[in-house]
């Protein structure tokens, strides 16, 4: 009787919000984001991440994921994570906060996976110019999610695609970053800066004949719409795990190093998969009939060589010092 009498009282008290069932911290539900479709590679990892983070914090931590841009394209949606209105995501980073950010599209900076792994690795110069650059926007730098190296999908023919020296007569979707838009013109497009969101209906409905920015994985998803893929490796692109450093700042050092830790070995086996995925990717297009234009070694060098005479000064201009350490870091790799 007494033992009945006593739960009757506990469940009043927690009716009344006098007390908790559980610990304040086992109620914490995080957001968080990331750019592809339910069921895609990055949406596994980020399942597998947050599933390890809880676990790791006896499920004291949870969070639910938003795919496929519902909470904003990464144009947008950083300065929902500083803001505090999400907690996390996993993406490309936009510029619209700090146009310095491009830093991390700089066109050509590696040529291979494995420059790729130091120059985009967690240590590295350019992640560590990344980390301050997002910390003064009360954003938390994590890690990244390696993803691909870009190309160009057209719906045309191109005209002499390994010569940049000459006019395409094409309107090329460029990402409204600064960077893209200054390599799709010296490569002899007409840039004309979109997200990814528009640039789906650009392409169906004839405004632009082609993009640049994205990689075979992404275009694969595009359809009938792509007809020819010039995989020119201009660009590397690494998505960045960042929060809302508000909330890593209410984290205990227990529970940052469980996120640190978690996100690194999320980095680590993607680094592992990425560039055999980035292989299949382009067999996918060829399987859809896409023509895949192969470039030979002097055409890829007369591409690199010019983009990085023409872009990469204006970028050290409009970025400053960072852009020419993080430079002449990769170059010595």
């Amino acid at each position: 009787m007494q033992k009945t009498a006593l739960l009757i009282l506990i469940g009043l008290l927690i009716a009344a919000g006098t007390v908790s069932p559980l610990p304040a911290e086992t109620r914490t539900a995080w957001k968080i984001g990331h750019v592809r479709p339910s069921g895609s590679a990055v949406d596994k990892d980020i399942h597998r991440l947050i599933g390890e983070i809880a676990a790791a914090t006896e499920g004291r931590i949870g969070f639910e994921v938003y795919a496929g841009n519902r909470l904003g394209d990464y144009s947008v949606v950083p300065e929902r994570v500083a803001f505090g209105e999400v907690e996390m995501f996993v993406g490309p980073l936009g510029t619209a906060m700090d146009r310095r950010l491009a830093l991390a599209f700089t066109p050509f900076l590696v040529d291979d996976w494995m420059q790729a792994r130091r120059v985009y690795g967690r240590d590295s110069l350019l992640v560590r110019k990344m980390a301050k650059l997002l910390e003064v926007r009360n954003l938390k730098l994590l890690g990244g999610w390696p993803v691909y190296f870009g190309g160009v999908a057209l719906a045309v023919e191109p005209k002499e695609p390994a010569n940049p020296d000459i006019s395409k007569g094409l309107i090329l979707r460029t990402p409204p970053i600064r960077s893209f838009e200054l390599t799709a013109r010296e490569l002899g497009y007409t840039p004309y800066p979109i997200t990814w969101t528009y640039a789906r209906m650009g392409l169906k409905t004839g405004l632009v004949a082609g993009m640049i920015g994205g990689g075979a994985e992404g275009y694969a998803g595009l359809g009938e719409k792509v007809r020819y893929y010039l995989p020119i490796r201009d660009h590397f692109e690494y998505w960045f795990v960042y929060m809302n450093m508000d909330a890593w700042k209410t984290l205990s050092d227990a529970d940052r190093a469980v996120f640190e830790s978690k996100v690194r070995a999320m980095e680590a086996r993607r680094y592992d998969e990425a560039e055999a995925e980035e292989r299949q990717s382009v067999e996918a297009l060829k399987k859809q009939g896409v023509q895949v234009v192969e470039f030979d070694a002097t055409a890829m060098t007369r591409i690199r060589d010019k983009i990085r005479a023409t872009v990469w000064p204006v970028m050290s201009k409009e970025i400053g010092p960072d852009f020419d350490e993080v430079v002449g870091e990769a170059r010595k790799q």
